[in-house]
């Protein structure tokens, strides 16, 4: 091959690598953890989005589930001072307030602490993206912050092989949890797997308990787990004097409590969630906005 021709081959493949660097997608940019207190991880282009304002409620309106409320605070304060403490896995019936009360308990920490501290961090991922956590984690280890990492609505069905991957990144893995991470997960389900999905295994592997261990053994990564139960008739008729209170609605007690029991019952149930849409339908018929 003559000088001219190599002169040319190395001309066309310089323009070629330009091209091809032009084609690569950009470095994602750094987290910048001082543009909020919450944020949300967007998977596919490796970033944390900002949230400037969390969809939450004051963490004294969240009644019926007094006991695990404390605890949690309990183990989310000590691990905002620096202190030991456990994933955790909320887990029960729909409508209870699992989710409200981690963005609550993140929200109170945060009232809690000093003037000047850093701040607890609230990031959320979603279930569709776990296998992203590795990626999650590599980003959080090296800031100068504390974070808790919520996955709300966690369960897995039957051909997911997601939750291995969750199972390294929480304690199997060779680098472990990051000391400055804690994750909180809500779910449905206790074992985060469908209870058929268990019993499969149980009956049709060459060693059904060896099978059973390894898909329950997810759940033990959550050293807490907390259980929410469908609440009362007074629990209930108390979150709805709670909101209407915190609410200034003016309506008289007794045609408040009247009221509510009719519409939990056309819902069929009776939950957090079913008594905050009916303080939403008695604000709007008054007329009134409610407080953020």
């Amino acid at each position: 091959m003559t000088e001219k021709a190599l002169q040319t081959l190395s001309e066309k493949l310089d323009r070629l690598i330009e091209v091809v660097s032009r084609l690569a997608p950009l470095p994602a940019p750094a987290p910048r953890f001082t543009d909020a207190d919450c944020f949300v991880w967007q998977a596919e282009t490796g970033t944390l989005l900002p949230v400037q304002r969390v969809n939450r409620v004051d963490i004294g309106l969240i009644k019926g589930v007094d006991r695990v409320r404390d605890i949690l605070l309990d183990n989310t304060r000590r691990f905002a001072a620096g202190l030991p403490a456990n994933n955790a896995l909320l887990w029960g019936s729909r409508g209870m307030g699992k989710s409200s009360l981690v963005k609550a308990a993140h929200a109170q920490i945060n009232r809690d602490q000093p003037a000047g501290e850093g701040g607890l961090k609230l990031v959320e991922i979603h279930r569709e993206d776990i296998e992203s956590l590795p990626r999650l984690m590599v980003l959080l280890r090296e800031a100068p912050y504390r974070f808790i990492l919520f996955c709300d609505d966690l369960s897995f069905d039957h051909d997911d092989t997601s939750y291995k991957s969750l199972k390294a990144a929480l304690e199997g893995g060779v680098e472990g949890r990051p000391d400055n991470v804690i994750l909180y997960a809500t779910s449905n389900r206790r074992h985060l797997l469908p209870r058929d999905m268990i019993e499969n295994e149980r009956s049709t592997a060459i060693n059904p308990s060896e099978a059973v261990e390894e898909k329950v053994s997810l759940s033990d990564r959550f050293g807490l787990w907390l259980g929410f139960h469908k609440c009362s008739q007074d629990e209930y008729l108390e979150m709805i004097e709670g909101y209407a209170r915190y609410h200034d609605l003016p309506v008289d007690a007794e045609a408040l409590r009247a009221e509510a029991l009719e519409w939990a019952t056309t819902r069929g149930s009776r939950s957090g969630r079913v008594a905050w849409q009916f303080i939403q339908d008695i604000a709007g018929r008054l007329g009134r906005t409610l407080k953020d």
